[in-house]
């Protein structure tokens, strides 16, 4: 316990210590665990007709009203372009899904392209146009964000997380202790196998939201004795199970 304590890991009993020691399965959550939790962006591409400026400013005024890491980019990069924002009304956080608002008295809407299609209707050759943008930025290990805003779509904006410089070892090491290493997150499936990928995680459970976690924790819990690692409020439920 003393040599944890020295290492900033504490254990609330020498009962938690020792269930510790049994782990068979070890869930980690992907941003802030497996990634830095300090993602930059890194593409912005506005739809047809639509300026840089009008889809930073739009992304910017919702976004700066969420404490996401993906939003505290966005909001950093905009603040770095000096764009100003505008007032958002009727702010709503859908934890796991996107964010909702309403600006110059026009619905908003953020989030991933499957939330964005339950919202608006695009036209068939923007949605298989944005589609293939979206697919290609999360083969990249990118986070894509769509924006809209009266209906209309805005354009992508893509952040990238950076890997801890030491996930690839853990996650090699618990595996030479027979402890089998799985991934959850609530990104897509594309950004999270690019990530899983690169630090030598198989199993990723990916579009999983807060609720989902919890029941995927539990599942794993058949298969063996199972820790979570998380660090968000998100990871809340998944943690208590």
């Amino acid at each position: 316990n003393g040599v944890g304590a020295k290492a900033g890991i504490l254990f609330k009993n020498a009962e938690a210590l020792e269930t510790a020691g049994k782990a068979q399965i070890i869930a980690l959550d992907k941003t802030g665990t497996v990634t830095k939790g300090e993602p930059e962006v890194t593409d912005l591409i506005p739809a047809e007709g639509i300026a840089e400026s009008a889809l930073l400013q739009v992304a910017y005024s919702i976004e700066k009203l969420s404490s996401h890491p993906l939003a505290d980019a966005i909001t950093a990069y905009a603040e770095e372009q000096n764009t100003s924002a505008l007032p958002c009304d009727g702010f709503t956080n859908l934890s796991g899904h996107g964010l909702s608002g309403t600006i110059g008295g026009e619905q908003v809407y953020a989030g991933s392209l499957r939330f964005i299609q339950s919202k608006i209707n695009v036209r068939e050759d923007v949605e298989r146009k944005t589609d293939a943008l979206a697919s290609a930025l999360a083969d990249a290990g990118k986070t894509p964000m769509l924006f809209t805003k009266g209906g209309k779509l805005l354009g992508i904006i893509a952040a990238a997380d950076t890997v801890k410089d030491d996930s690839k070892e853990a996650v090699e090491e618990l595996g030479d202790l027979g402890v089998r290493v799985v991934m959850i997150t609530g990104d897509n499936d594309r950004t999270a196998k690019a990530i899983g990928d690169s630090v030598g995680i198989e199993r990723v459970y990916a579009g999983v939201l807060p609720s989902g976690k919890s029941d995927i924790v539990s599942k794993l819990r058949s298969y063996g004795k199972t820790a979570m690692v998380g660090d968000g409020i998100n990871d809340a439920p998944a943690l208590t199970a």
